[in-house]
């Protein structure tokens, strides 16, 4: 593919019949409508009509006018390994002609658009976990793979030839599609997963995400299985993340690595990437409600221990060097991994929300700490989703990055996307407290 050529050209190329035109919601929901080639012209033109308010959670009401998907010609995939003839290409929601400011992807590129303006360009690399689930006669969840029962099935070899040819399909279609597919490996839960691909600008790691959450649930659901990103489906077991791998470039320059060699911490970092660090620390309780956006996320978040004996989830907000108990980890001085999100987290507005707090953190010249310490006014990671909200709330850096591509003459009294995502998440976590659980049937029937 190149620059110059148009969705048509691409289509006819690679013998495309149909067009999957995909965009996400809020919650990450994927959405699309089936094009025919023969109406490539138009969709490439205007874009292709949604009834935003059916989409789900994109901030519009029954009588607003159609959302618009425009696709982004950079991002057209040929996905024959799907459907003979098929192909993706991802949008960017238009209304009235205008970016729809409630769309994921536009906040990013807003973001993005920033970091540019801070003189940086941004690189991000994402870690898709997941599990692989079947339902058994009385229609409950257990792991795919009946043999995988054991007590530490990380990295275990059997596991992994059992799941080969599922492995395997995934793999090769991350390579066909350019991605660089370099591991697969079984995860630390009874049935979970991660494989993984190259890092890429942000935009197009955002999109991959996507992409690799519907090929995983396609490829499974082929093959009488169910692939859940959920963050805890299991409360004994590990849970499933999002880490994300974050660095900036300067005119292509790396900007992470100590040039001047002076790092007295010893991780061979510039003091530009520790301000960085700072700044997700910082902001690390509001960034929670974008990268860990369920009331599940908090299982996992909050777990003390699991079946292998680990969680390798965060439960307050440090740093360190290659040391997975952190909530930023320095693997090298070329990156930072932020490893707070989880599987339910949609990567455009994690990965937004992790720029805005960084680049704050380099305005400030935030002073991270000492090695595996809090910042001094944040003793945990939020408890609950509730809890989170509520920092979100009170964080004007978070919610500046889900406002980013709110435009200037948006009207003063209407809704912000930060409000209705704030407002979202709250009712969210009062469905869930509304609800009476097995658990507490449990505890109380008898009790009194």
């Amino acid at each position: 593919m190149t620059d110059t050529q148009t969705l048509a050209e691409l289509c006819e190329a690679s013998n495309t019949k149909f067009i999957l035109a995909m965009f996400v919601d809020l919650r990450g929901k994927p959405c699309a409508k089936l094009v025919p080639v023969e109406a490539v012209d138009e969709l490439a033109t205007d874009g292709v009509g949604f009834a935003g308010y059916a989409v789900g959670a994109i901030g519009q009401e029954p009588k607003d006018p159609d959302l618009m998907a425009i696709p982004d010609v950079s991002s057209f995939l040929p996905v024959p390994f799907i459907k003979e003839g098929l192909a993706i290409v991802h949008c960017d929601p238009y209304v009235l002609g205008k970016p729809w400011p409630f769309a994921p992807r536009n906040i990013l590129k807003s973001l993005i658009a920033q970091t540019a303006d801070a003189g940086f360009e941004p690189w991000v690399g994402a870690e898709v976990e997941y599990f692989l689930l079947k339902r058994d006669a009385s229609g409950s969840l257990i792991t795919a793979d009946a043999a995988d029962d054991s007590d530490r099935p990380c990295y275990d070899v059997r596991g992994l030839t059992r799941m080969y040819d599922h492995l395997t399909t995934v793999s090769t279609a991350m390579n066909q599609l350019g991605w660089s597919n370099y591991a697969n490996d079984h995860e630390d839960g009874n049935g979970q997963f991660e494989q993984n691909f190259a890092y890429s600008d942000a935009l197009t790691t955002a999109d991959r995400v996507i992409t690799l959450r519907y090929l995983l649930s396609t490829f499974a659901a082929e093959r009488g299985m169910v692939a859940t990103f959920m963050p805890k489906p299991f409360a004994e077991r590990t849970g499933s993340g999002l880490h994300l791998h974050l660095s900036l470039t300067s005119a292509g320059n790396p900007v992470f690595p100590n040039a001047a060699d002076d790092d007295e911490r010893g991780l061979g970092l510039s003091p530009q990437a520790y301000g960085f660090v700072g700044g997700i620390l910082e902001h690390a309780p509001a960034l929670q409600a974008v990268m860990a956006p369920t009331v599940n996320s908090y299982k996992r978040t909050g777990a003390t221990a699991t079946r292998s004996g680990a969680s390798w989830a965060p439960r307050v907000p440090t740093y360190g060097g290659n040391d997975r108990t952190h909530y930023v980890r320095i693997p090298d001085e070329q990156r930072v991994e932020l490893r707070g999100g989880d599987g339910s987290a949609n990567p455009y507005l994690a990965i937004a929300a992790a720029l805005g707090a960084g680049l704050d953190g380099i305005k400030r010249s935030l002073d991270p700490g000492a090695l595996g310490t809090c910042p001094k006014h944040i003793s945990s990671l939020p408890l609950t989703l509730l809890h989170a909200v509520e920092a979100l709330e009170a964080d004007t850096v978070v919610t500046a990055t889900l406002d980013a591509a709110i435009p200037d003459e948006w009207p003063a009294d209407s809704q912000t996307v930060s409000q209705y995502f704030s407002h979202l998440k709250r009712e969210e976590f009062f469905a869930w407290h509304s609800a009476v659980s097995p658990w507490e049937v449990d505890q109380y029937l008898t009790a009194f």
